[in-house]
C-alpha cells in the first residue's frame, strides 16, 4: 500500500505580507497560479477566501476540475480547516482522484514590508497513477511558485524541499 507523498515548496518574494495575502487568497491569483494546467470552478459570488464563510472542517463549495482548461477530470470538496487571515490557511479537501489530499500554505515575514516567504506543504495520497500522479503535482507547485514570483518580480527559482521524497 502506497504511504501519502509530501512536497514542500518556498519562494522568497519582495513584497509586503499584505499584498501576498490578497494575491494568494483570490480566485484570480490562484487561476493564474494554476493556468495552463488546470482551471476550478468557483461560485460567482466568491472572488477570494474573504468572501466565503469559513467554519472548519465544513466544506465551502464543490470546485469541478478541468485539465488544462477545458477536460473535465476531478472535483474538489474545498474544505478549509484552519484560515489565519495574512498568515495561512490548511486545506484537507476530499478529492474523486486522492485517497488523501492536504494543502498548508503559509506566509512568513522575515523583516515587515520588505520580504515574505510563501510555502507551500503538500501531503497526498493519489487513487491511481501515483507515480505520473506525483510528478505532475511537483510540475504543477513548481509552475505555480515560478507565476508568483512573476508576478511579484523575484528573480529565484522556486525551492522544492524534500522533507520526505517523491514515492515512484
Amino acid at each position: 500500500m502506497a504511504k501519502p507523498v509530501t512536497l514542500v515548496f518556498e519562494s522568497r518574494l519582495p513584497a509586503t505580507g499584505a499584498a501576498v495575502w490578497e494575491w494568494i487568497t483570490s480566485v484570480r491569483g490562484i487561476s493564474t497560479e494554476m493556468w495552463p494546467f488546470f482551471r476550478m470552478t468557483v461560485p460567482r459570488d466568491i472572488r477570494s477566501l474573504a468572501d466565503v464563510d469559513f467554519h472548519p472542517g465544513r466544506r465551502l463549495f464543490r470546485s469541478r476540475v478541468f485539465l488544462f482548461g477545458i477536460v473535465p477530470i476531478d472535483y474538489s470538496d474545498l474544505t478549509l480547516l484552519e484560515l489565519t487571515p495574512g498568515n495561512g490557511f490548511v486545506e484537507q479537501s476530499p478529492m474523486g482522484s486522492m485517497k488523501l489530499w492536504r494543502h498548508e500554505r503559509r506566509i512568513q515575514t522575515a523583516h515587515p514590508g520588505d520580504v515574505v516567504t510563501v510555502t507551500d506543504r503538500l501531503t497526498f495520497e493519489p487513487g491511481w497513477a501515483s507515480a505520473l500522479v506525483v510528478r505532475f503535482i511537483k510540475k504543477v507547485f513548481e509552475h505555480r511558485h515560478d507565476g508568483l514570483r512573476r508576478h511579484f518580480g523575484a528573480g529565484d527559482r522556486a525551492r522544492l524541499r524534500a522533507d520526505q521524497p517523491p514515492r515512484w
